[in-house]
């Protein structure tokens, strides 16, 4: 796995070098700052607002701020994903390396790895940022840590799974515009595809419900370490790449 290694630094380097990363850090950290700063303004307004009635409500960190917030990052992580994955293979196409990365003794596997391992760490990079919110609550409160890990468990599983399904449809086209807008139309639908259980119980429906990426995350989100749900994300895992691998070896063939 030595040239994987290669490939996945040379690739991650590639998102520093240029104002990809930053941009999406910044991007990433001021949208999530807003949601960090309105859940915690409306959970101290309810706060001081049940003090002033005299009657004292219940008030939770992690079921208030921290549970809802984890769910706030898995819908931007949605916009974003896209936009870190249409480059990997479009990229590679557009400017005719392709050839030379196919016909190399590069196996593809290490190839795909690489470049997958790379996209998840710029991930892993934007989420580090937002646990810096985090870490103000366990400064001034008495939240829970360990539901706040599994949540992000649950993140880095869930961005993993949508980042291979990113990678496979960048290896269909050498437009990273269309690669991107692939990537967000697929994500959106697993994301969206769960709808369908809330009122129909027939089979078919039960089977896009179980499909959706949002079902598998809710557990996480609890707090909840759930068996099913992580097979769930690593089979959608393996899929993807599984798919990119195939993709790839035709580019081999054609080469």
């Amino acid at each position: 796995m030595k040239n994987a290694l290669t490939i996945y630094r040379k690739e991650l380097r590639s998102y520093f070098v240029s104002p990809i990363a930053y941009l999406l850090l910044l991007m990433f950290a001021l949208i999530f700052g807003f949601f960090f700063w309105n859940s915690l303004g409306y959970f101290v307004f309810i706060g001081m607002e049940s003090q002033m009635r005299g009657q004292p409500m219940p008030m939770n960190i992690n079921e208030q701020i921290i549970r809802p917030l984890l769910s706030n990052i898995s819908v931007v992580g949605l916009f974003f994903i896209p936009m870190i994955t249409m480059r990997l293979f479009a990229e590679e196409k557009r400017s005719g390396t392709i050839e030379l990365l196919v016909t190399s003794p590069v196996r593809d596997i290490e190839v795909i790895l690489g470049k997958w391992l790379a996209a998840c760490s710029l991930y892993a990079s934007m989420l580090l940022v937002t646990f810096l919110n985090f870490g103000f609550l366990f400064k001034y409160g008495n939240p829970d840590w360990k539901p706040l890990l599994i949540g992000y468990l649950g993140l880095l599983l869930q961005a993993g799974a949508l980042l291979a399904v990113g990678t496979f449809i960048s290896t269909l086209t050498k437009n990273q515009i269309i690669a991107g807008a692939a990537t967000f139309a697929i994500c959106l639908l697993l994301w969206v595809v769960g709808w369908v259980g809330d009122y129909e119980t027939a089979m078919w429906a039960t089977v896009l419900s179980y499909m959706s990426v949002v079902t598998h995350f809710e557990s996480f989100a609890k707090g909840v370490l759930d068996t099913k749900d992580a097979v769930f994300y690593v089979a959608l895992i393996f899929l993807g790449l599984f798919f990119t691998a195939r993709s790839m070896e035709s580019l081999r063939w054609r080469s």
